[in-house]
């Protein structure tokens, strides 16, 4: 976007029209669900909601500080006041036929959309649309968010396709529908252009979306990360206080930019040698106060220069009136390692939460509140704000953690290691930043080659597998999911506990993430995909001095998946230069992917030799730095990137084709087999999940919304039947019948052989299945079963339903995971599988490779195998399932069972849905903050 206004066309309701002008004369309840965060393509945030009719003086005040040029945009003539009665239409909406929405920063309007449907036949299926935005927030991106979020609520009420009228000589706003992803058409008319587009979510749309959403989320990030100045605000002198610390460190590191303290209680004082200056009569010079030396100002605002990043270290109480100041002063980003929060318990938790709403009503991002900081080592940054007393050299390694304490670990234990890092953020209590947001930003930054976690939950989870799922195509990623008990109390009411961390294997997994359980494992990988590449198969050599090592590298390995192919024993007294050549013949050999060197000497020799020779060896042909396969050592049992393996940059600090060594030959083989794997996920052709051609969303999204416009519930079997059908999922058919005659007629309507079954949960999935009469002929078979299952069960209503192909039971069932979002279980069918934990599970969307992944599990596959099952129809099915749950959010649970599949196909017998409101952590619609 340019600077030329983002407007719209003219809002076309007669001012004739009968409106409601209070809030609760509106025709449904007020959808607070619209309201978002959102950011702007600056990394700024902006709070949108819909308009109220007490929003009247706001939007007054707001057209009044247009432009000329800007009101004649938007209102195709000159408008210097808003008339009352057009404030009044405007601000009293019915939310259905009307909408407005309202973007704001802190208290005041910077830009406003709405749409109006048009007069049609029936329902109205199409509307115009109409935004405009405040002449010093444009080219900020503001036109394309509020025409998204207008989208999504125009969908919710059943618009299909929005319209526009805009003058000639205004081309970025056609230039904002195009570039939102809409499919335009144009119609020029004189000096106004009409245009049309359908705002149903296409691929291409969503694509848009998520390209906006990660440009605006890694801009937010790098405001943080990248700041041009620094404001430390509770520096103190005093070092045993914690603003010293932060001021001390940031100075320490050589911040490439100006450093602000901020001392509320400082003073000026006379400077030494001010007295023999004095003259009769004149009062005493005063000099400005400082801390450590530097100019310190007693609030934020009295800086002279712009500020982009505050470190914050002031008693909770103090914070509000930080923020006014921030907010004045307009500061970016800030970083609060001020603890009294969240981790306080319930009241410390809502104190969190009024700051996280603060913060980012002023426009801001927030790290922490409870965070040991942030850290970038780009030498053209060189920011250290952060409690660390030491943290490692640079690198290419990014890391994301919550906990203060563990951070510190953390850094220590990678200057330990050598491993160095491009940037870190300890998030705290992560009431904004999240780990998702830091994604966003090391996706695009061209300085971190590889991804470090630990996670204590996922935020939003399915918005973390959908940037997961993309970062790790390009950079590997390695976390630890730490379960519910590495929680505080409070974060797990909060998040939801883990329960199972075979489910968050799983889950990371599909990803692409490569999950580790510790510490030590964590850096075991890193260090590996740091400075090695990636293997292009399983092959694995070991070679080495010791056969006792070798053969414990060799019996990990095989258990972690890698294919041993040889094992050289060179003895005890190999010379440098026979290792040397060793390792150089495995590394020319096409046959092998990965080599493991073990080197344990007996008797205490010069290593430098060796470590030259190994180095060497790797060395490519080409006279490059990195082998062209990945090599792990034992050396000398060092833990990290000893300084003889080490290729060094400029600074001195190990770059890629460094050799990274491990204490133990397990280690240095399970460091290697995640490399493999990941390699080996990576290597997959790039897949989306594919879309259904038959489905019908839009039909099966407004069955769902209108079934639940009473509350929660759970849909009938016929209705959970009909929506079903809308993505190709048929139920074998079946009929409810409530006595006997209904039973007989039911059975010659579907057509012999049928089967009667009880459809309460006692009684479905027995292993006995004493709840259904199976392979029933006749009628009198039919009313005898009936009779039979009504005395057994006590059911007053039974089902008979179609007889389908003897099968495999599959069982299929999509829940909403707190902790992972909507999850889909799949394995075979009935209770005693379930006990025994016979279930594999994706997170909604699968792709075809997680949907074979599903299918391919080993008590699936023997059986479909025995069968001579095909299962690319079952396959088939769970995408459509997968669909299904993707584009109609509000189901919130779905269980098919039994699915039976047969050489003849796959028939569904059963299906259970419940539908409700979509959770506030939905990655569906709109983007939006959290």
């Amino acid at each position: 976007m340019t600077d030329t206004p983002d407007t719209g066309s003219t809002d076309t309701a007669s001012d004739t029209e009968e409106t409601p002008t209070t809030e609760d004369a509106l025709p449904r309840e007020y959808p607070r669900q619209w309201s978002a965060d959102v950011l702007a393509s600056d990394g700024g945030v902006v709070h949108i909601r819909p308009i109220m009719p007490a929003d009247a003086d706001l939007l007054v005040e707001f057209h009044n500080g247009l432009s000329e040029r800007t009101r004649y945009m938007r209102y195709f003539g000159p408008t210097p006041t808003l008339p009352p009665r057009e404030v009044v239409r405007m601000t009293t909406v019915d939310y259905r036929n009307r909408v407005a929405l309202l973007a704001f920063l802190g208290d005041r309007v910077i830009a406003m959309g709405l749409y109006e449907g048009l007069a049609a036949d029936g329902k109205p299926t199409s509307a115009e649309v109409a935004f405009v935005v405040a002449d010093d927030h444009q080219g900020r991106g503001l036109g394309p968010i509020l025409l998204e979020h207008l989208a999504g609520a125009a969908a919710e009420n059943g618009f299909t396709r929005f319209e526009a009228e805009v003058l000639s000589e205004n081309p970025n706003m056609v230039a904002v529908f195009r570039d939102a992803g809409y499919q335009i058409s144009r119609a020029f008319d004189g000096s106004t252009v009409h245009v049309e587009f359908l705002i149903d979510p296409t691929e291409a749309l969503t694509a848009v979306r998520n390209a906006r959403e990660r440009a605006s989320e890694a801009r937010s990030i790098a405001n943080l990360l990248r700041p041009s100045s620094v404001a430390v605000i509770g520096a103190s002198a005093d070092p045993k206080k914690v603003g010293n610390v932060l001021l001390a460190n940031v100075l320490a590191a050589g911040f490439t930019g100006p450093v602000f303290p901020v001392n509320g209680s400082a003073v000026a004082s006379e400077p030494d040698d001010a007295q023999p200056r004095r003259g009769p009569g004149r009062p005493p010079r005063t000099a400005p106060p400082s801390v450590r030396g530097i100019r310190s100002y007693s609030t934020v605002r009295d800086i002279p220069d712009p500020v982009d990043l505050a470190v914050i270290a002031v008693p909770a109480a103090r914070i509000d009136q930080v923020l006014d100041d921030c907010l004045a002063k307009g500061v970016r980003t800030l970083v609060v390692v001020s603890a009294g929060f969240g981790e306080k318990g319930e009241a410390g938790l809502e104190n969190e939460k009024r700051l996280a709403e603060q913060v980012r009503a002023h426009g801001m991002r927030l790290v922490g509140p409870n965070a040991l900081g942030v850290v970038n080592n780009h030498p053209d940054i060189a920011l250290n704000a952060s409690l660390a007393p030491r943290i490692p050299g640079a690198g290419r390694v990014g890391f994301f953690c919550q906990s203060g304490a563990l951070g510190i670990a953390i850094l220590d234990t990678a200057a330990h290691r050598r491993l160095g890092l491009s940037t870190f953020v300890s998030a705290g209590n992560r009431a904004d930043v999240s780990g998702n947001d830091v994604l966003q930003y090391w996706d695009t930054d061209d300085d971190t080659d590889v991804v470090l976690l630990y996670l204590e939950s996922f935020g939003n989870p399915r918005k973390f597998g959908r940037i997961a799922r993309r970062v790790a195509s390009k950079k590997p990623i390695v976390a630890i999911k730490s379960g519910s008990g590495a929680m505080s109390p409070v974060h797990a009411q909060r998040t939801g506990p883990v329960r199972d961390d075979r489910v968050a294997q799983m889950v990371l997994e599909q990803a692409g993430v490569i999950q580790v359980e510790t510490i030590a494992e964590l850096f075991d990988s890193a260090t590996v995909l740091a400075y090695q590449p990636l293997p292009d198969g399983p092959r694995t050599a070991i070679l080495g001095n010791s056969s006792v090592i070798a053969s414990l590298a060799a019996n990990t390995a095989r258990s972690s998946g890698l294919e041993v192919v040889s094992i050289v024993d060179l003895g005890p007294a190999v010379t440098h230069d026979a290792l040397s050549a060793a390792v150089a013949e495995a590394m020319n050999d096409d046959a092998i992917d990965a080599v493991i060197v073990v080197f344990v000497p007996p008797v205490a020799v010069d290593s430098s030799d060796y470590a030259l020779g190994l180095l060497e060896a790797t060395r490519p042909a080409d006279g490059g730095d990195v082998p062209t396969k990945p090599v792990v050592t034992t050396f000398l049992a060092v833990e990290g990137v000893p300084p003889g393996l080490s290729r060094t940059g400029p600074d001195g600090l190990p770059v890629r084709g460094s050799i990274p060594s491990y204490p133990t030959p397990e280690r240095a083989a399970s460091a290697l087999a995640q490399a493999w794997r990941y390699s080996r996920w990576r290597s997959r052709p790039a897949a989306a999940p594919a879309p259904i051609p038959d489905s019908r969303p839009e039909d099966a999204r407004s069955f769902v919304r209108e079934a639940m416009a009473d509350g929660p519930r759970s849909l009938t079997p016929r209705e959970g039947s009909y929506v079903l059908g809308h993505f190709g999922i048929e139920v074998v058919p079946f009929r409810d019948v409530r006595t006997m005659h209904e039973a007989s007629a039911a059975a010659r309507e579907l057509g012999f052989p049928v089967v009667v079954k009880s459809t309460s949960p006692a009684w479905v999935g027995r292993v006995d299945r004493e709840g259904a009469r199976l392979d029933l002929s006749d009628a009198t078979a039919v009313i005898t079963a009936f009779n039979e299952l009504q005395t057994l069960t006590g059911d007053s209503s039974l089902q008979v339903q179609r007889m389908a192909p003897k099968g495999v039971g599959m069982y299929l069932r999509v829940s909403d995971s707190p902790s992972f979002g909507p999850l889909m279980s799949f394995g075979l069918s009935g209770r005693l599988f379930e006990a025994l934990g016979d279930r594999s599970f994706r997170s909604i969307p699968l792709t075809e490779h997680d949907a074979r992944e599903l299918v391919d599990e080993p008590s699936v596959r023997t059986l479909l195998a025995e069968d001579h099952t095909d299962p690319d129809a079952l396959v088939e099915l769970l995408q459509r399932v997968s669909a299904l749950i993707d584009d109609v959010p509000e189901i919130r649970e779905l269980t098919l069972d039994p699915i039976l599949a047969s050489p003849d196909g796959i028939s569904v017998l059963g299906s259970h849905i419940d539908v409700g409101p979509v959770p506030t952590l939905a990655d569906t619609g709109p983007r939006r903050l959290g």
